[in-house]
């Protein structure tokens, strides 16, 4: 079968130019009708977001004036924020009530203790008392010089005192009590762990003296002094 092209040259490209145009205005029609929905899109999608906002602010300023308005709301929040604060308060609190454990453990059973501050500012230590002789004191001293603690979960023993010094002793010749017959006073810094409430603490005394600890009817730890040093 024979087919013959009865369409001139020019005709022919008169058909594809009319096709090229029509395909160019259907892929622009397209194109404009997806700008179009994509503008609408993002002006929908800007509104949303700017009444969500609005909404947001007229909430917050209804809220605070509400608050605003209630009695004593400074003192409601003050309370509040100080009930927030009491753990850690607590967790930083020393645990004072360990003082009377360590000085039984430490205190030799013929040394006795008229007086004793403790400053958990500075951790340091001063105490005052009475015993039966300047040696006792003495070894009073270096039971607290090689006194050392532990933890729980650490085996590391560090000393529990340091700077630990007799700063004044006298013999009491006008006590009638031989368990007066000296005086001293002793100061010394401790270790901050000792008294942390987060910590499980054991102390480590050397055997250098029996101390009250160790003793089944042990005397009190605290005795007003009786006469004065001389």
């Amino acid at each position: 079968m024979i087919e013959l092209n009865l369409l001139p040259d020019v005709k022919m490209e008169f058909i594809k130019a009319q096709q090229s145009r029509r395909l160019i205005f259907s892929v622009s029609i397209l194109a404009s009708a997806i700008s179009i929905v994509l503008l609408f899109s993002l002006l929908s999608v800007d509104a949303l977001q700017k009444k969500h906002i609005n909404d947001l602010t007229h909430d917050i300023t209804t809220y605070t004036t509400q608050l605003q308005n209630k009695a004593q709301i400074s003192k409601i929040l003050t309370v509040q924020n100080q009930l927030g604060s009491l753990t850690a308060l607590h967790a930083s609190k020393p645990a004072a009530s360990r003082l009377f454990d360590y000085l039984n453990g430490v205190t030799p059973a013929n040394v006795s203790i008229t007086s004793l501050t403790i400053d958990f500012t500075q951790n340091q230590i001063t105490i005052t008392g009475t015993s039966d002789s300047l040696g006792s004191v003495n070894k009073y001293v270096d039971t607290l010089k090689f006194t050392k603690y532990t933890t729980d979960g650490s085996s590391a023993a560090n000393p529990a005192f340091s700077n630990v010094v007799l700063s004044s002793f006298g013999v009491n010749t006008a006590s009638k009590d031989n368990s007066q017959a000296a005086t001293y006073t002793i100061t010394l810094d401790y270790d901050k762990t000792i008294f942390d409430i987060t910590q499980n603490v054991k102390l480590s005394v050397p055997s250098l003296t029996t101390t009250r600890a160790q003793v089944s009817t042990p005397t009190d730890l605290f005795k007003a002094a009786n006469g004065g040093a001389k």
